[in-house]
């Protein structure tokens, strides 16, 4: 049986239960050209499930470089193919705005490989950290290794975090079930009192 996923995690379960890694693989690699899916969110669920048993965290931390570092690839050609025209045209629709461009491409001219390595921790660099490698011209051995290092010091951090969560699932899961009794208890008792308050206000009114 699967574990129970810990709080915004536990919308993927359903698609990790029904398509595991393959899910894993194609959000993460969808998502590093700019389409807006939860590529980071899944690899986090994804190894918490390993950590539980129901994944294998080494194939699991294979599949996400790889898709990472094939997504970004295919930005980078984007970017190299389409330029900043295409970006301009269709960004919009990907949460890439001309001014958002137009930013990111300064501070990406001046950091460099930096940026293509770091930008995989940063949510909306991450998606177009590759087309922007492109547009700007950046050699694409110097964007594949730079590339290549993000994504596996990305992947280890959230494999590693979500995993050891993972092995103490049963834990956090009855730790969170007990605060959310306190928590449920806690807003119930607030609601009755204001009850009395207002039934108290409307007796010394009357």
């Amino acid at each position: 049986m699967a574990p129970p996923l810990p709080g915004p995690l536990a919308h993927l379960a359903p698609v990790l239960d029904h398509y595991g890694y393959a899910a894993v693989g194609v959000l993460i690699f969808v998502e590093d050209f700019g389409i807006p899916v939860p590529g980071e969110t899944i690899l986090i669920a994804a190894s918490v499930y390993a950590g539980a048993g129901r994944l294998n965290v080494v194939l699991l931390g294979v599949i996400a470089v790889v898709a990472a570092v094939a997504g970004d690839n295919v930005g980078y050609l984007i970017g190299r193919t389409g330029g900043s025209a295409l970006v301009h045209r269709w960004g919009r629709y990907v949460l890439l705005t001309p001014e958002r461009l137009r930013r990111a491409e300064e501070f990406f001219v001046r950091h460099g490989g930096k940026v293509v390595t770091i930008a995989r921790f940063i949510e909306g660099f991450r998606q177009a950290n590759g087309i922007l490698a492109g547009i700007t011209g950046m050699p694409w051995p110097r964007f594949l290794a730079f590339n290549a290092l993000g994504a596996v010091l990305w992947v280890g951090l959230w494999t590693g975090l979500g995993y050891a969560v993972g092995t103490h699932i049963g834990a956090i899961s009855q730790q969170a079930f007990r605060y959310q009794i306190y928590l449920l208890a806690g807003l119930a008792a607030i609601v009755l009192a204001r009850f009395v308050y207002h039934r108290y206000r409307r007796h010394r009114a009357e």
